[in-house]
């Protein structure tokens, strides 16, 4: 359990409570890994701008639930947001996608989902 991600400040925000918990472990689920393919092929169709959006929009979840990319991700978010063409974020997207993967399934494990 919480091994590829962290309750910890997610439980500070919810003030323990478990429903409230639970309801964003499932908006974890519904959205990330979605949001991850989507990311997945913004980057690979070089388009800057919905590489950007998906990106920034992943942020704050990626943040609560403390999956230890987000440096990473601002790094995929700011290739987007500042065309940087000439730059090659293919590493920090797969260690974003891979920590996306790997929380989805604990996630999914520790939660019952």
């Amino acid at each position: 359990m919480e091994q590829h991600y962290k309750l910890h400040r997610l439980r500070e925000l919810a003030d323990n409570d478990e429903d409230f918990i639970m309801a964003l472990a499932e908006t974890f689920l519904e959205e990330v890994p979605a949001d991850a393919l989507v990311l997945k092929a913004a980057h690979s169709e070089g388009d800057f701008l919905k590489t950007y959006q998906t990106a920034h929009k992943m942020k704050p979840t990626i943040d609560v639930f403390e999956l230890g990319v987000l440096d990473k991700l601002i790094e995929v978010q700011d290739w987007g947001k500042f065309e940087k063409a000439g730059e090659d974020v293919a590493t920090q997207l797969a260690e974003v996608l891979d920590a996306v993967e790997k929380a989805t399934a604990e996630i999914k494990s520790d939660f019952n989902l």
